[in-house]
């Protein structure tokens, strides 16, 4: 559906944002996205779309990224930021609206969070309706979607539920996990937010949306575990408070406690519609829990990979959980080398790897690794590699085949030697001013007690050979 108006969107680099975009784009729609380093945004957009600097916490950057703009998608928000992060949302809301007003934008929508505005509400929510109100008082119209927990491999809140009911065969549950909510998957979530663009033009609305069913986390967490085919055992007891619960959760999931607490105190609130307006203005009926799930697992490997996991990690510190940072039920190794030379140079040495020109560390260690997959039926290390210099998807590189490349920007390895799990190797060049990273990620999605024993045992030897493999890596582009 083409169209000439021109959408803004921000937050592209975040979970909603990221597959925004490719709905936008897919459609056929003009957008423009506000980042603070767009030459790392810049190679994901299609050619019709275009990327302007920006800060929303910097009114002056504002005026050129709305130029022209005549609707936006406002996905902004602060919450991993710590101690002040309220005060943030509310003033980077306040130059949004003042300088979309300034710019004639028409609309903007918005994505806040679901809770009744009649009960106490923790700080998190509080500040969602309050961004919410601080786009109204703009006076731009503004769309308000209110969510409860979003459903979609890489969410949030799926994530940590994924990670609880993977990780524990038996838990012992604070209260809120008997708090019902009303979940909604995340491809509902996009529907309805692309279609309120095209809502006629009117004053402010609010919507609460939500999947089909009201169930509590327990029932979440249930239905996760009879799909995946999980015995599971869970006691609630009253005594694990807020912070010992985000300490808990810290311990067997992807969250660190700060951003658990503020999680859990958002949480222990009932999310469910109380008015069902977004049913009979939209035409979307979203589905239920038990078919949300059912997608989400369907789509875990593509969702993962549209995901940008890598990217994440620019806001977490791996060193905090050994052995790699943990994003669900996966195991992420990543590390970053910065050299002076252009895109195509960089992605050259990556597009060469494996085969004759090895590794690039250890290769003794990869060919004692092929030996035992051998050993134990796999491929081993001996299938080489179709051509020395240049890959295709679907091209074999040893003990691993192309899954996805981009030419000069990104190589994406899938593993098929014997694992007790599933592995990936990617490797990702992110254009700078005079000079380009290189990002290596390698990613573990263990099965059961036996996958993280596997890594957490070799962990020494992947600190060895991905430590090396990115120096040499970065050496062999300035050769």
């Amino acid at each position: 559906m083409a169209t000439t108006e021109l959408v803004l969107l921000t937050g592209t680099t975040g979970y909603i944002g990221g597959r925004l975009l490719k709905e936008l784009e897919t459609q056929g729609r003009r957008v423009r996205c506000l980042a603070r380093h767009p030459e790392f945004v810049r190679p994901r957009l299609a050619a019709t779309t275009e990327t302007v600097q920006g800060d929303v916490l910097e009114p002056s950057s504002l005026a050129r990224v709305l130029e022209g703009v005549d609707k936006a998608f406002y996905l902004v928000h602060s919450m991993h930021g710590g101690a002040g992060f309220l005060e943030k949302d509310r003033e980077a809301a306040r130059n949004f609206g003042q300088a979309a007003r300034a710019a004639g934008v028409r609309r903007i929508v918005y994505l806040g969070g679901l809770g009744d505005e009649k009960q106490p509400l923790s700080a998190h929510l509080r500040s969602r309706h309050e961004v919410g109100e601080v786009l109204r008082v703009s006076g731009v119209p503004t769309i308000e979607f209110r969510a409860s927990i979003i459903i979609g491999s890489g969410s949030l809140s799926f994530e940590l539920i994924r990670a609880l009911v993977e990780r524990l065969p038996a838990m012992i549950t604070p209260r809120w996990v008997e708090v019902v909510a009303q979940p909604i998957a995340v491809t509902d979530v996009l529907d309805y937010l692309v279609a309120a663009l095209d809502l006629p033009a009117g004053g402010h609305r609010t919507f609460e949306i939500g999947g089909a069913d009201r169930v509590s986390y327990r029932g979440i967490m249930c239905e996760y575990a009879r799909q995946r085919g999980l015995r599971r055992w869970m006691i609630s007891v009253p005594v694990l408070t807020p912070k010992l619960s985000s300490l808990w959760l810290g311990l067997v999931t992807p969250l660190y406690a700060r951003i658990g607490r503020i999680l859990i105190d958002s949480i222990r609130h009932e999310t469910v519609v109380q008015d069902g307006a977004a049913l009979d203005v939209f035409a979307i009926r979203p589905m239920g829990i038990r078919e949300a799930i059912a997608v989400a697992l369907r789509n875990e490997d593509q969702d993962f990979a549209q995901t940008r996991w890598s990217d994440s990690l620019s806001t977490a510190n791996p060193k905090r959980d050994w052995g790699g940072a943990r994003f669900g039920n996966r195991i992420v190794d990543t590390r970053t080398v910065t050299v002076a030379a252009p895109p195509e140079a960089a992605f050259a040495p990556i597009e060469r790897i494996g085969g004759s020109t090895g590794w690039y560390f250890g290769n003794t260690l990869w060919q004692m690794r092929g030996w035992f997959d051998l050993l134990a039926g796999g491929v081993g290390m001996r299938r080489g590699r179709r051509d020395a210099r240049h890959l295709l998807p679907g091209d074999v590189v040893d003990c691993w085949r192309v899954e996805s490349i981009e030419p000069p920007w990104h190589l994406r390895l899938a593993a098929e030697m014997k694992l007790p799990g599933r592995a990936w190797l990617e490797f990702d060049v992110q254009p700078a001013k005079n000079s380009v990273t290189l990002r290596q990620t390698a990613t573990f999605d263990p099965v059961g007690l036996a996958g993280l024993a596997y890594w957490y045992a070799l962990y020494p030897l992947h600190e060895l050979v991905f430590r090396g493999m990115i120096r040499n890596l970065g050496r062999a582009v300035k050769q």
